[in-house]
């Protein structure tokens, strides 16, 4: 999302989503507030969730897939009995049961959704169908049928039990993940139905939801100085990934797109000059390839 005339201002900033703006509307509102010439994020929330929204600046979206491709942790509140066609407490309900699970029926079942499984999207989901997103066609009163698609959840827990209708989770999972589904197919698997009441994506990568700026902060501070001091460095996405610094007779090359012979292990990587990234690739040989240039 390039802004005309904006400022070439680059970075992260760690947005404590609240309920109701899609993750569009807070891109563009964090782009608003620091007058920058381009931004986008690391991975989608839902209207209705709240949590870490990491926003990119300028030369940090060109980092955007190694926070976006990395684990997130989610906790959420399922209701039992209900399932709606949303998957979500935004939707119409469309059945009910009266049976409830216990705390430890709930718990037996979700060795079942750990690991490498395979997850339905949620019908009224972003992805697309045909060129169209499911969520639209949805709405327009479409039967809509999507692939079941690969998913790592590396940890679900039940960490509370609030009352009979209500059980709260915890997971932590790769790209691609729909909370929504977990609730749905969790309370499908125990016989009793279920929707996703809440959630809130704590941790996305690198970046926590302690650190995040809200709303008010962030409209009161758009414009002034002090808002730079919510910005985080374009490399704190890299800290995954295998840095090197650059020769100093390689600089140049890389900055115009050439590679460069390098010292260093063979795989992908980044190179820096003064602690500042200045290309993203791999090393074959000997020699680093470079993909993406961040100037």
């Amino acid at each position: 999302m390039a802004r005309k005339g904006g400022r070439p201002i680059s970075g992260w900033v760690v947005v404590d989503k609240p309920a109701g703006p899609s993750s569009a509307a807070v891109v563009a509102r964090v782009k608003r507030a620091f007058d920058a010439a381009k931004a986008g994020h690391a991975g989608t929330l839902d209207p209705a969730a709240t949590g870490v929204l990491a926003v990119a600046l300028g030369e940090a979206t060109k980092t955007v897939p190694f926070v976006a491709d990395g684990l997130k942790c989610y906790r959420f509140l399922v209701r039992w009995g209900q399932q709606t066609d949303t998957d979500d407490a935004e939707g119409r309900l469309i059945a009910l049961s009266g049976l409830r699970p216990t705390r430890d029926a709930a718990g037996a079942a979700l060795p079942a959704f750990r690991g490498d499984i395979l997850q339905v999207p949620p019908a009224y989901a972003a992805v697309k169908v045909d060129g169209v997103r499911a969520y639209v066609l949805a709405r327009a009163g479409a039967a809509v049928e999507l692939a079941a698609r690969p998913l790592h959840v590396a940890r679900l827990e039940v960490t509370g039990w609030p009352d009979a209708d209500h059980a709260e989770l915890e997971m932590v999972c790769g790209k691609g993940g729909y909370v929504r589904a977990i609730g749905r197919d969790l309370g499908a698997m125990l016989g009793c139905l279920g929707h996703v009441v809440w959630l809130r994506r704590e941790w996305s990568g690198p970046f926590r939801a302690a650190q995040g700026i809200d709303y008010p902060t962030l409209d009161r501070l758009a414009g002034t100085p002090a808002l730079l001091d919510w910005l985080q460095p374009t490399e704190i996405a890299l800290a995954g990934v295998a840095g090197h610094d650059c020769p100093a007779e390689g600089l140049a090359r890389l900055r115009h797109g050439n590679p460069i012979a390098l010292d260093a292990p063979e795989g992908p990587c980044w190179v820096r000059d003064q602690g500042r990234a200045v290309a993203l690739g791999s090393v074959t040989g000997g020699i680093f390839q470079p993909d993406r240039l961040i100037l």
